[in-house]
């Protein structure tokens, strides 16, 4: 009776803490986001990060060093979910799960989708995990975005997949 009694107060301490685990996600100070955009004939592309703040710090060529490849976001991999072909920023890229990465510089950024699904945000797993690179047109924000965002624009083709944070904005177009 006794191991009865103990393994359903392991079962019931395990669902609680699952349930803490989850409502910890939305209290941490770079809490969960999604972006999303239907590309018609119910295609759609989704991005899962999260969203630190800037905090009164310097980010890009500070926090997030020029020239480095970035998880584009915090806490957890930025996920990039497509459930059709599309082509981003003129490379082709088949149906399904990837992870998203950047390389920021001052005035142009490199979009890095990487193969490797799963793991946390940092360390980088390396170029033989890489996707494909592809470039984005950087900008400056007319005003500090204190939240960094990932949002997608929709255009006559597909999509513009937008990141801003600081005083950058980063883009690159997405068709089916």
């Amino acid at each position: 009776m006794k191991t009865r009694s103990m393994a359903v107060s392991l079962c019931l301490l395990l669902f609680a803490s699952l349930a803490v685990g989850q409502q910890d996600k939305a209290a941490r100070p770079s809490p969960p986001a999604k972006a999303s955009c239907s590309m018609g004939d119910g295609a759609t592309i989704t991005v899962d990060y999260s969203s630190p703040k800037v905090k009164g710090r310097k980010i890009f060529g500070g926090l997030v060093p020029y020239g480095q490849e970035w998880r584009l976001g915090a806490n957890e991999a930025t996920t990039f979910v497509t459930t059709a072909n599309v082509t981003v920023g003129g490379t082709k890229v088949p149906a399904g799960s990837y992870t998203l990465f950047a390389v920021p510089d001052a005035d142009k950024w490199t979009l890095v989708i990487s193969k490797k699904t799963g793991e946390w945000g940092v360390p980088y797993p390396g170029k033989d995990s890489d996707f494909a690179r592809v470039d984005m047109k950087g900008s400056k924000l007319p005003s500090n975005a204190e939240n960094f965002a990932i949002a997608f624009d929709k255009t006559g083709a597909g999509c513009t997949m937008r990141v801003e944070w600081e005083t950058a904005r980063a883009t690159v177009d997405i068709t089916k």
